[in-house]
C-alpha cells in the first residue's frame, strides 16, 4: 500500500492556526482537489471537523482517539495499526500535524506546496523530514496571490 501525505507549509513548516488553513490560495484547492479526487483521504478527528463538508469523490477516512458521531459516510479507525491493516488502496494523508508525524514513516510520496510565506502566529506544523532520503520534483511554481510551487518528493529507495 502506498502513502502520500498532501500539504501546504510555510517557509517554517507552518500548516495551520486555530484548526484552519493560513493562506486561502484558490488554484491550490484546485491543485488539492486533482490530486485526491477519487482517492481515499485520511485525516485526524479536527481536521475533519474544519471540513466544510464531505469531499466529493473521496473516500472519508478519520484516526483518532476520540470517537465522535461522524456521518456514516466516514470510516473510522482508533489505531494507525488498525488503520493500516485494514486499508489496502493508497492513502492521501490530509491533516493535520500529529497524523502526518504518525504516518512519515509509512510515506513514499509527498506533494507539498511550499509557500514563501511565514506564519509567525501558525500552532500546527507539518513534521521535519531529512530531505536528503527525497527525490525532489517542482512540478510549478506561481505568484499569485503570494510565490508558492508545488512539490513532489519522492521516497528514494
Amino acid at each position: 500500500m502506498e502513502v502520500t501525505l498532501i500539504a501546504a507549509i510555510g517557509k517554517n513548516n507552518e500548516l495551520g492556526k486555530d484548526n484552519h488553513l493560513i493562506w486561502y490560495i484558490p488554484k491550490d484547492l484546485a491543485f488539492f482537489k486533482k490530486i485526491t479526487m477519487g482517492k481515499i483521504i485520511v485525516m485526524g478527528r479536527k481536521t475533519f471537523e474544519s471540513l466544510p463538508n464531505l469531499l466529493p469523490g473521496r473516500r472519508h477516512v478519520v484516526l483518532s482517539q476520540t470517537c465522535t458521531n461522524f456521518p456514516k459516510e466516514v470510516t473510522f479507525y482508533h489505531s494507525l495499526k488498525e488503520l493500516l491493516e485494514k486499508e489496502k488502496e493508497e492513502l492521501f494523508v490530509i491533516g493535520g500535524a500529529q497524523i502526518y508525524k504518525l504516518f512519515l514513516d509509512y510515506t513514499t510520496k509527498m506533494y507539498l506546496t511550499e509557500i514563501d510565506g511565514e506564519a509567525k502566529d501558525a500552532d500546527a506544523y507539518f513534521p521535519k523530514f531529512d530531505k536528503t532520503e527525497w527525490e525532489k520534483n517542482v512540478l510549478c511554481e506561481h505568484q499569485e496571490p503570494i510565490s508558492y510551487r508545488h512539490v513532489e518528493y519522492v521516497k528514494k529507495r
